[in-house]
């Protein structure tokens, strides 16, 4: 897809190019479904992913939930964007890894594209910078911080709540796993 007027840009022609960079599903977000919350961010506290306190792209790094919304308050619109893949099994991890693997590409391709329309827009990825094998956190300046995105929950967002809100399914069914992401606008 190729966009010659960038001033005139709509949610449709974002949507569009979104899944021509891959994605499973794209809709426009809507922002009101944006809460910032607490419990979700005690969730990233118990350390599951063994990123926080770890990564520029996890709590603490990523600022306090009130900074975080004053930021996400700036922007009008935006999009949300997954990848969904197919499980032998529930506990098929190649095939998890696989989607994942899929969605940051796919998300890394389509952020490069809406920064050449919106250079100051606010992507929001899926689980944990994956950029570097070991992150410079706390120690140094993020090595690409152009490259680097804060994941929705690390923002304290319910994704299931994000997605239901903007007409996206959370759970497209037994054997799938879905990586669901964003980007703000304007």
């Amino acid at each position: 897809m190729i966009i010659t007027d960038r001033n005139n840009i709509t949610t449709d022609e974002l949507i569009r190019l979104a899944l021509e960079a891959g994605f499973t599903s794209a809709g426009t977000l809507d922002m009101s479904s944006l809460v910032f919350r607490e419990e979700v961010r005690a969730m990233c506290a118990a350390d599951k992913c063994r990123s926080y306190g770890r990564s520029w792209s996890c709590p603490p790094a990523v600022g306090t939930l009130e900074s975080i919304s004053a930021r996400a308050a700036g922007f009008a619109r935006g999009i949300i964007v997954q990848t969904t893949g197919s499980m032998s099994s529930d506990f098929d991890y190649g095939s998890i890894q696989d989607t994942g693997t899929r969605h940051k590409h796919n998300f890394d391709t389509l952020v490069r594209q809406v920064r050449m329309l919106f250079a100051g827009c606010l992507p929001m990825g899926a689980g944990a910078c994956t950029v570097c094998a070991k992150c410079s956190y706390p120690d140094r300046p993020c090595r690409h911080p152009n490259k680097m995105f804060p994941s929705m929950e690390a923002y304290g967002l319910l994704i299931s709540d994000v997605c239901s809100s903007s007409g996206l399914r959370y759970n497209y069914g037994p054997q799938t796993m879905t990586f669901t992401s964003c980007i703000l606008i304007d």
